[in-house]
């Protein structure tokens, strides 16, 4: 290796240490800002060591091309609101995985003209183009769901995981097939399968478990992007796919595990998951409304209050009225904690941007885990648009949907107020039983217009 190479090289080594650190950083909401920071400057380091690079040609292109992205992302970026954010992940996730396919197809035809093709590449072009094809149709249906534009319910058909388990041989099959003996036929065939399979994995996938299938798509996109570095001979794509890969895969698993799902179930599409809630019982339920004095007085006077954020803050974009919320309750004394489910909202940490957006500190905001034993000594909870993180069943009902997976004990607690626009289930269309329990009442109306009443009585009284 020259030394050209070798600066290179290490130049690639700095971009890929800083993207360490900012994955490191992303860890924790104190750190996030360090975390992104540090990523920015990776990916500056990378983009200026690899136009630098002497087989770099043709900048007129790269520009254009730069300039074209900048130009459509930059105004969807402004505009975009934090509700929308999980669907906007899941596009971006789509536009990586329709490159992984493009830059494997236009890098085979390539090879093919030159004659340069052996067994080893072909093998990276097809697992680059299956792996980026699954990725970008798996993600255009997570997309859909997101958006409303698909039901949030599982899209299930008898025999359907046999269906899958076949196209994935004939995937397998026809990869081998063409390692060994390559046509653009067989090319297209696996993309093709594999285009039909993501389809097939993310349709039988209910609501509930979105954000762990956003969190996976990331994964996908990651090894798709790693598959395209080995097409292209580039080390740097290489470790940096496989970084948003494993880490996407780490997050997944450790969604899984608080939604007591089986990290196998959801790469499978759903397999062996309850597609059904239970039939009703004919039980006339009925639950209990109040207003937001009610809801005041009952803060002011309390030691102890915690709120549990939930996608109904972010529609209503109610986080700031929380933050003067919270300042007007932390005024009087009263110790104001959040508490925050590792699956609220459509995305991973959807709830923890929306209270760091909102200068929330962060020595208030918990996880699961260290909030949970809070709730029993608390005198007061408040559910800001939260469901199925909440529900009682998950916890009592064998046959619900939600059976296992670990909740927030809000139940616990000796009063629990809940801020609902309606009596309509959560994301995943499951029934909650903590509406109907003694010690909760209903606050009827938009998440930031009961918050602004709940300050404007603290202020009054």
């Amino acid at each position: 290796m020259n030394v050209t190479q070798d600066i290179f090289a290490f130049g690639y080594l700095i971009a890929t240490t800083l993207f360490i650190f900012g994955l490191k950083g992303l860890s924790h909401p104190k750190t996030a800002l360090r975390g992104n920071t540090l990523s920015m400057a990776g990916m500056a380091v990378a983009i200026v060591v690899t136009l630098l690079r002497p087989d770099v040609n043709n900048y007129g292109i790269i520009l254009a091309g730069l300039l074209s992205g900048a130009l459509i992302g930059v105004p969807i970026a402004m505009k975009i609101k934090m509700t929308a954010m999980p669907q906007l992940v899941a596009a971006l996730h789509s536009f990586v995985g329709l490159a992984a396919v493009l830059v494997a197809g236009g890098t085979y035809l390539m090879h093919v003209q030159e004659g340069h093709v052996t067994p080893l590449l072909l093998t990276e072009l097809v697992v680059g183009s299956a792996i980026g094809a699954v990725t970008f149709t798996g993600s255009l249906i997570a997309f859909g769901k997101l958006q409303a534009i698909l039901g949030s319910a599982p899209l299930v058909f008898k025999g359907q995981h046999l269906f899958n388990a076949i196209l994935i041989a004939m995937i397998f099959i026809l990869s081998a097939m063409f390692a060994i003996n390559h046509s653009v036929t067989l090319f297209v065939a696996v993309t093709a399968l594999s285009l039909l399979l993501g389809f097939l994995l993310v349709l039988p996938i209910g609501g509930s478990d979105m954000p762990v299938v956003v969190s996976m798509l990331n994964s996908y996109s990651g090894w798709a992007a790693s598959a395209t570095g080995f097409t292209l001979n580039n080390p740097l794509l290489i470790a940096t796919g496989a970084l948003v890969g494993s880490s996407g895969a780490i997050l997944s698993y450790i969604m899984c595990k608080a939604m007591n799902r089986s990290l196998l179930n959801v790469i499978l599409g759903g397999f062996g998951t309850t597609v059904e809630a239970a039939a009703a019982d004919g039980t006339q339920k009925t639950c209990r409304s109040a207003s937001t004095e009610d809801a005041a007085f009952m803060f002011e006077n309390a030691s102890s209050v915690i709120v549990v954020p939930g996608y109904g803050m972010a529609v209503a974009q109610a986080q700031h009225a929380v933050k003067e919320l919270y300042e007007q309750l932390h005024h009087r004394g009263v110790d104001v904690k959040f508490a925050i489910h590792p699956v609220a909202g459509r995305m991973p940490g959807h709830m923890n941007v929306l209270l760091a957006e909102s200068e929330i500190p962060y020595d208030s905001v918990l996880e699961l885990e260290d909030v949970n034993p809070e709730f029993a000594r608390a005198d007061a909870v408040l559910i800001i648009g939260a469901n199925d993180v909440v529900n009682p069943a998950a916890r009592t009902n064998k046959s619900s949907p939600l059976y296992g997976m670990p909740i927030l004990d809000a139940y616990k607690s000796k009063m629990v107020y809940v801020i609902k626009r309606s009596m309509n289930p959560g994301y995943s269309g499951v029934e909650n039983d903590l509406f109907y329990l003694d010690n909760c009442s209903l606050i009827f109306g938009d998440a930031k217009k009961v918050c602004e009443g709940l300050v404007n009585c603290l202020k009054s009284a």
